[in-house]
Formats: structure tokens, sequence, C-alpha cells
């Protein structure tokens, strides 16, 4: 389901929360992701690009090829090209990160589900 906020963005509704495009453009894209408490986002991989995420508010879970690390406010981590990753929600609040995607191709079907807690592999 997508909406959109008071800026005219489009917010793509997800089972685990919500995202929001910021910006993009053919060498980037930036969204703002909200994971609810006790959700997460499926465990994945991606072909053509890298992320980088930069954690705004709440404490993520952060699994990346297998190694859990929590990541408060204020903190970031690199996503390689091809590298198994996922963000888990423990808290009672919404976790808000920024990822900015750097690549050749920034479209939603260049995610490989590897676990996925809604059936959408």
């Amino acid at each position: 389901m997508s909406t959109s906020d008071d800026e005219g963005r489009e917010r793509e509704e997800r089972p685990w929360g919500n995202f929001t495009v910021l910006d993009e453009t053919p060498t980037y894209k930036v969204k703002r992701i909200v994971v609810l408490p006790g959700q997460r986002l499926s465990y994945q991989r991606h072909a053509k690009r890298a992320e980088h995420w930069f954690i705004a508010s709440g404490v993520a879970t952060v699994v990346l090829d297998g190694v859990a690390m929590e990541l408060p406010a204020g903190q970031s981590i690199d996503i390689e090209v091809g590298h198994a990753h996922r963000c888990e929600n423990h808290g009672t609040a919404p976790v808000v990160f920024i990822e900015i995607q750097t690549g050749t191709y920034f479209g939603e079907d260049d995610i490989e589900r590897l676990e996925d807690d809604y059936g959408r592999k």
C-alpha cells in the first residue's frame, strides 16, 4: 500500500513498518525506513547495490552475514553488494534509519530474500 506524506513523497507500507523515498537519481537512492517494535526486515542481499544505514532513532539489531550487532541512534553501517543483511527491532519504540543506496540499479526487484517472516520469498 502506498500513501503520501506532508511533502508529497510516497510512503510504502510493509508488514514490518514503512519506507519513504527521500531522493533518487541514476547513481543513488535515499530512503527513510521505519521498523516497528517486534518486527524485522527480510534477511536479504542485493546484486546491484550497496547500502549505508544511519540509525536516526531507536536501537537497531543489524545482522550482517550472520553476525548480529546492536546499533543505537547515531551509529551507521556499510553493507557491500552481495552481503546478507537485515534490521531487527527488539525495542518498544520504532527504529528509524536512513538508507543510502549506491550502485547500478535500485529497484525493489533487486532483493534476494534468504529468510522472510511474511512469506515473501
